[in-house]
């Protein structure tokens, strides 16, 4: 009489083994993305610290404000001549008045927060192209965060455009913009009160992209205007 055909399996010690190495492989990935996220909102927090560094620098160095450095051309005359570059020259503006006139985000070459970004870089405090000739060089040189998204700084006050978020003060503002809403909180947090709608740290919708007018802040989740981890937003530092 023929035997029973015996049916293979996995035992129970072999399905334990297997779940165990998966959980492993997943808690790998997910730590994985936990330090990936980390080191983006360290990035983005060390864009904000950069930036007043170059004005310090630069003030140090020139005894002016790079951008509003009404004789740049005599300052960075020999950093001009070895890039063989052609220095901008910002128009409708009060040079040497200790602001920066336009947008953070201005591509323009009449705007003083433009020429800020080459200048620091001319006077070796910043790294990054120096050639700004036309629009499609401008608009490949201009500094940006880990994201893609525009950095840059403009002034408050009586100056064109004031603050570019609402209820912000300070004399300066760094803004980096196209930041995701699971950044904010954390970079918040990291530099300031963890509030995005108050402190010295603040953030707005990047849509409609900022132009000059002032935006009301975002607020907490759960607030009128909560942060959304798949959007995106902008950021910005008073100094």
């Amino acid at each position: 009489m023929r035997k029973p055909k015996q049916q293979s399996g996995f035992t129970l010690i072999e399905i334990a083994i297997v779940l165990v190495i998966i959980g492993l492989l997943l808690g790998g990935v997910l730590k994985g993305q936990e330090l990936i996220n980390s080191a983006k909102v360290k990035n983005f927090a060390q864009d904000f610290k950069t930036v007043p560094l170059y004005i310090y620098g630069y003030q140090d160095k020139y005894r002016a404000l790079p951008g509003d450095d009404k004789v740049a051309a005599t300052h960075l005359a020999s950093a001009i001549a070895s890039a063989s570059v052609t220095l901008l020259a910002p128009t409708g503006t009060t040079l040497g008045d200790g602001a920066l006139n336009g947008n953070y985000n201005s591509e323009a070459a009449t705007d003083e927060t433009l020429a800020f970004w080459q200048q620091v870089r001319l006077a070796g405090l910043a790294a990054g192209p120096t050639d700004f000739g036309d629009a499609t060089k401008i608009s490949a040189s201009v500094p940006k965060n880990a994201d893609g998204g525009r950095i840059g700084i403009q002034s408050n006050g009586s100056v064109t455009p004031g603050a570019p978020i609402a209820g912000m003060t300070g004399s300066y503002f760094v803004c980096s913009d196209g930041i995701q809403g699971k950044f904010v909180l954390q970079l918040d947090t990291t530099m300031d009160d963890g509030n995005p709608a108050t402190g010295s740290m603040r953030a707005i919708p990047s849509a409609p992209a900022y132009a000059g007018t002032a935006i009301a802040p975002v607020t907490l989740p759960g607030g009128a205007n909560p942060i959304v981890d798949g959007s995106t937003y902008t950021v910005c530092l008073a100094l």
